[in-house]
């Protein structure tokens, strides 16, 4: 249908204009680099870091995974992440969540140096973010819902949007981003979770609506305006006997009752999740750039 927003298409356009700018720094000489730390086997975390350094490669972004295992102790990861802060061949550091127990995710995160921290999880470019400071890295998922929004031309200046969910990586930055005073921004932002009263309400009066709960298909059509636009981060497994595996994998929208309301929705797959890629090779490329200026 014509309302469907391209994720896949959008992020070939951001990876575009990133090759050229990695071909820019080739010319000068400087090869952007992106280490990838894997802990333990949790098989998502498995696919979406080889998606991430295939996608590197073919930019050419020099990129390396380490993998750890589950036991890891705390003081060898920080020991590894200290390295890799010193080391000028690398410009960006991504550790992939999850991390096991009892490793303390906000340590961890917070080790990195800021200006390699291409997952914008530092509390520096949090900082940076609330402030409407540039120099700091958005967190790639709510980074990529922006372009999406921007580059599907959807008007945000003095739009009503409602994000779904308040977690750190894509609720509480998503706010920021689109509450900051600006251009493609300026929006009238409510969040809503577990603990507010009347949720459709909230949605009914919305421009945008942004789910990120987490929860399988929460979003339904009697809770979308007709002409909304909807964004689905979501991605959640639920039963499916029909299925070879006997799970499927669905987004936080009820996709099917919800398109025919939307005036531009994403697919689930093929709508967000490639541009979480697109923003983090961008970052990479952009952290290679301030090192070299």
């Amino acid at each position: 249908m014509q309302n469907l927003i391209d994720g896949r298409a959008i992020a070939g356009q951001i990876h575009g204009e990133t090759a050229q700018r990695v071909a820019d720094l080739l010319s000068r000489g400087v090869v952007p680099g992106l280490y990838f730390i894997r802990v333990g086997e949790d098989p998502a975390s498995q696919v979406y870091v080889g998606m991430k350094e295939k996608k590197s490669r073919e930019l050419g972004i020099h990129s390396r995974t380490h993998v750890l295992p589950a036991s890891t102790p705390q003081a060898e990861l920080l020991a590894l992440i200290a390295q890799l802060n010193a080391d000028p061949q690398w410009h960006g550091i991504l550790i992939q969540a999850p991390l096991p127990p009892p490793l303390d995710q906000a340590v961890i995160y917070s080790a990195v140096d800021p200006r390699k921290d291409v997952d914008g999880f530092h509390p520096l470019n949090v900082g940076r973010l609330m402030l409407g400071d540039p120099d700091g890295f958005v967190p790639c998922t709510p980074g990529g819902v922006h372009e999406l929004l921007i580059r599907s031309d959807v008007r945000l200046d003095g739009a009503e949007v409602v994000v779904l969910g308040r977690g750190n990586i894509v609720g509480k930055p998503m706010a920021s981003i689109l509450l900051q005073k600006g251009r493609h921004a300026n929006c009238t932002v409510t969040v809503c979770h577990r603990g507010t009263r009347d949720i459709a309400s909230h949605c009914q009066r919305a421009d945008v609506i942004i789910a990120a709960l987490g929860v399988p298909e929460f979003l339904k059509a009697p809770m979308v305006r007709t002409g909304a636009v909807v964004i689905d981060v979501g991605v959640n497994r639920i039963p499916d006997p029909t299925s070879r595996t006997g799970s499927r994998l669905v987004g936080d929208v009820a996709f099917a009752e919800v398109q025919p309301k939307a005036a531009l929705i994403t697919p689930n797959p093929g709508g967000v999740g490639p541009m979480t890629i697109a923003l983090l090779l961008a970052n990479t490329v952009r952290a290679a750039e301030m090192a070299t200026r």
